[in-house]
C-alpha cells in the first residue's frame, strides 16, 4: 500500500511531467505544477526549492535505468537494453521531456551536474552487461565499455532526435553486428 505522502509526491512529480510536455521548459513553473496537481506552491516548494530540483526528481522517478539482464551472452543482453531504449523513444513522452531536460541543464549549472549523474546511472546496465561480456571472453580484452556504449545507443538517438526518421525493425541488431565483435553477435537472429 502507499501511503498517502508517497502518493501525494508521485501525483505532483506526474503533474511536473504533464506540465513540461505539454508547456515546455517556459511553462514549466511550480505555479503550472501545482496547479497541475492540485497542490499549494508552498507543497511543492517545501519538497523542492527549486523547478530545477523538481524536474530532475520527476525524471529521475519516471524513467528509472533499465534492469541488467544476463542471459550469459553478451548480445542478447545488449538486445534486451537497446530494444527497451528504442520502446522508451518510440512510445513515451521521453524523447520530448529529455529534450526539454537538456536544454534547461545547457542553461543551469547546478542541473548539469544533475543530468550528468542521471545519465551516468542510465548508462550502468549496458557497462554492466559489456564489462561481463569483456570478462566472459564474448568480447575483446580491450573492449572500453564506455565508448562501446556511445556507440551502441547513439544512432538511435541519432536517428530520432536529429534525423526524425522512425527506428526499423533490425537497426537494434544491424546495429549490435556492427558494433560489437562480430563473433560476439552470432546467433543475434534467435533472440
Amino acid at each position: 500500500m502507499v501511503s498517502r505522502g508517497a502518493g501525494a509526491r508521485q501525483r505532483m512529480l506526474t503533474a511536473a511531467l504533464d506540465v513540461l510536455d505539454e508547456a515546455g521548459l517556459a511553462g514549466f513553473t511550480m505555479e503550472a505544477v501545482a496547479r497541475r496537481a492540485g497542490a499549494s506552491k508552498a507543497t511543492l516548494y517545501r519538497r523542492w526549492p527549486t523547478t530545477g530540483a523538481l524536474l530532475v526528481d520527476a525524471m529521475d522517478a519516471t524513467y528509472r535505468p533499465f534492469p541488467t539482464p544476463d542471459t550469459g551472452s553478451v548480445a542478447k543482453d545488449v538486445t534486451e537494453i537497446l530494444n527497451a531504449f528504442v520502446t522508451l523513444l518510440e512510445r513515451t513522452p521521453f524523447p520530448r521531456l529529455l529534450a526539454a531536460f537538456i536544454d534547461a541543464a545547457e542553461r543551469d549549472p547546478a542541473l548539469s551536474k544533475l543530468h550528468t549523474d542521471l545519465t551516468n546511472r542510465r548508462r550502468e546496465p549496458l557497462l554492466t552487461v559489456l564489462e561481463r561480456g569483456r570478462d566472459r571472453g564474448e568480447l575483446p580484452p580491450d573492449t572500453d565499455p564506455e565508448l562501446t556504449t556511445d556507440l551502441l545507443t547513439s544512432p538511435f538517438f541519432y536517428r530520432h532526435f536529429v534525423a526524425h526518421r522512425p527506428i526499423p525493425r533490425r537497426m537494434v541488431a544491424d546495429v549490435i553486428t556492427r558494433v560489437l565483435n562480430p563473433g560476439s553477435a552470432r546467433g543475434l537472429t534467435d533472440c
